[in-house]
């Protein structure tokens, strides 16, 4: 039956994510603290020995055995450490840099006072192991791409739970478009791990130019086995990135292997950075062609060499002049910290380069021709709509001006009409009137 001491030093090597070893360490430490306040003496060295299944301790007076000459040198120190002869007075086999071990008498029960220092050693020795423990564990992980959940954010600070510790990522270290929500689940560049007072700081990443360099050889394989070389990365944390790969097999393309089918790879890569824009460009041991693959997608004409200054010139057409120097600079400059060389970008039969402002400024004039020639076209599309839409209406007319001609035919010819019947019908009252006067004559003729 294990005893319960045994199986609470386990419970707690698993609560704290320490050994077994370092608990019982702590425990002797303890115990030799507490031994050293009830029993001890000026000049010993106490040592504890303990053992967790029987719950007994050995204690030892712990001496290194040295020259005689030490003795009143300052630096022998009699706590732990003993002469020679001394020592063979106890031990005749010693030997310098043998240790002399001598047993003491444990006691039966330690005070009170004794048993709250031994507790308090406890709780520190074993804060001390558990800082040390994650310390060594995230040490290792320098480097590396790591899972973790925001926990919340203190001023510019963003904590990250990540299990069994909690990191921190500065403002530095932060993308700027990005959304840091309580819960969500990121991952994360481990950029250093390093010791405090209050145990190890771990400083995180979102920004770091070594994060895509991680997910890239995360997702593509061939990086992995070392088919592909990532030689170099420049980026704009939250914007763009363009990386320059190199092929060490004549038959795998880099550019593609990174893409992957359909984009699927370095896809999976842009939605984890947040829709950050990213340019996989070939490597190539000639800096003009470095240069050329860099400044993509423009088209470069030819690319002049300083290698004094380690300065580059490359001449442009006219309409892929802001496509070269990409917005606010963005593109030349990316390309410029991807080949180690300062680029200027310059249009077609000039000399002097063109900066970003004068860049924009062109694309801005471009633009406004464009949207002036649009308008043009607009309004001269609107006339001919206008004039199609006119048309049917003067046919209209037309037609109404035909259709009321003939209205007013047909009713001069009914009007005809109705005056000759209306001749006819007045003829027609006369007659009888007539005849009804002569039957009234010939009637009054007959009466007489």
């Amino acid at each position: 039956m294990k005893s319960e001491i045994a199986t609470a030093i386990k419970q707690i090597c698993q609560e704290k994510n320490i050994s077994y070893e370092s608990v019982i360490e702590t425990i002797e430490a303890a115990l030799a603290v507490a031994y050293r306040k009830d029993f001890g003496e000026k000049n010993q060295n106490i040592v504890v020995e303990f053992d967790p299944e029987t719950a007994k301790s050995k204690v030892f007076d712990l001496k290194k055995v040295v020259a005689d000459e030490a003795e009143g040198l300052e630096s022998f120190d009699p706590k732990k450490e003993i002469t020679l002869s001394e020592a063979r007075k106890i031990k005749k086999s010693l030997e310098i840099d043998d240790e002399l071990k001598q047993k003491l008498t444990p006691p039966a029960e330690y005070g009170r006072m004794a048993a709250q220092t031994a507790k308090q050693v406890i709780i520190q020795k074993l804060r001390e192991a558990e800082r040390e423990t994650l310390y060594n564990e995230y040490k290792a992980k320098e480097g590396e791409i790591i899972t973790g959940i925001v926990q919340g954010i203190e001023g510019r600070v963003v904590l990250v739970d990540l299990g069994h510790a909690t990191a921190i990522m500065p403002p530095q270290e932060q993308i700027r478009e990005e959304n840091y929500r309580s819960g969500a689940r990121m991952k994360f560049y481990l950029v250093s791990v390093n010791t405090t007072s209050k145990g190890p700081e771990i400083i995180v990443s979102r920004a770091h130019s070594d994060m895509v360099k991680r997910l890239f050889t995360q997702e593509v394989p061939e990086i992995q086995s070392g088919a592909i070389e990532i030689k170099a990365i420049a980026r704009e944390a939250g914007s763009r990135t363009k990386i320059a790969v190199n092929s060490n097999q004549k038959n795998i393309d880099p550019i593609g292997s990174c893409v992957g089918q359909r984009g699927s790879r370095v896809q999976t890569i842009i939605n984890e950075l947040g829709g950050e824009k990213i340019d996989i460009v070939e490597y190539d041991e000639d800096p003009i062609k470095f240069i050329v693959n860099a400044l993509s997608p423009a088209k470069i004409l030819s690319v002049k060499l300083n290698h004094k200054e380690k300065s580059a010139l490359a001449e442009v057409k006219e309409d892929q002049l802001s496509l070269a120097i990409g917005k606010g600079g963005q593109n030349v400059r990316l390309s410029a910290r991807l080949t180690s060389w300062k680029i200027d970008i310059v249009p077609e039969g000039q000399k002097e380069p063109i900066k970003a402002k004068d860049a924009e400024k062109s694309k801005e004039t471009q633009t406004e021709k464009d949207e002036k020639k649009e308008g043009d076209e607009t309004k001269e599309k609107k006339v001919e709509e206008e004039e199609k839409k006119e048309e049917p209406k003067e046919e209209n007319k037309k037609e109404e001006a035909k259709l009321q001609t003939k209205e007013e035919v047909s009713a001069k010819g009914k009007s005809a009409l109705g005056g000759k019947g209306e001749k006819k019908s007045d003829e027609k009252e006369n007659k009888k009137k007539t005849k009804k006067k002569e039957d009234k004559e010939k009637s009054g003729e007959k009466e007489e």
